[in-house]
């Protein structure tokens, strides 16, 4: 079992039972499951760096990203229809665990100037969503093989009703907020 969900089973639910009061297990706020999301702009449709950016994504997750093809071509934008847009991966299970256990503990920290996250990321329905802006505080990522510097999307999503529910589930958890 991941250090982080047995965090969450010892000590986060009965903390969340005491605070919250919940009568029944199923009410107990989780962890559904966590979406790394990643844009290209123009530099991106080479193949290698195509490549090494999927690559960089499938090493830090421990899971084979999606790649996003355009629907249609906007020649505004310059996108022609079947060109990759962007990519995406849903880490669930051992795997999401695992994956905020390292984001939490390992990558965060090393962001530089780093004063927390802000807590006014919630959507409203207890999801939380930041996005970083380099791959480089990841420690799986090999510095001289990275091409382009380029940032990511993490959503986190939860089964909590508000956001109350999810910001304690989510301190409860480590993660650093700054308020």
């Amino acid at each position: 079992m991941q250090r982080l969900k047995s965090i969450y089973i010892n000590d986060v639910i009965p903390r969340l039972k005491e605070k919250f009061g919940y009568k029944n297990v199923n009410q107990i706020p989780k962890l559904k499951k966590i979406v790394i999301n990643r844009g290209f702009d123009e530099s991106c449709q080479n193949n290698k760096i195509l490549d090494t950016l999927s690559a960089e994504i499938n090493n830090i997750s421990g899971q084979r990203i999606v790649i996003s093809n355009s629907k249609k071509a906007i020649a505004s934008f310059k996108v022609k229809e079947g060109m990759p847009v962007g990519m995406f991966l849903t880490l669930r299970g051992e795997k999401m665990y695992s994956f905020l256990d390292r984001l939490i503990n390992l990558s965060l920290p090393r962001i530089r100037d780093f004063q927390g996250l802000s807590a006014k990321s919630f959507d409203g329905n207890g999801n939380f969503s930041f996005g970083l802006t380099e791959q480089m505080m990841f420690p799986e990522i090999d510095f001289d093989k990275v091409i382009k510097i380029k940032g990511m999307d993490i959503c986190i999503v939860t089964s909590c009703s508000n956001d109350k529910e999810a910001y304690f589930l989510l301190k409860e958890l480590g993660m650093p907020f700054n308020s």
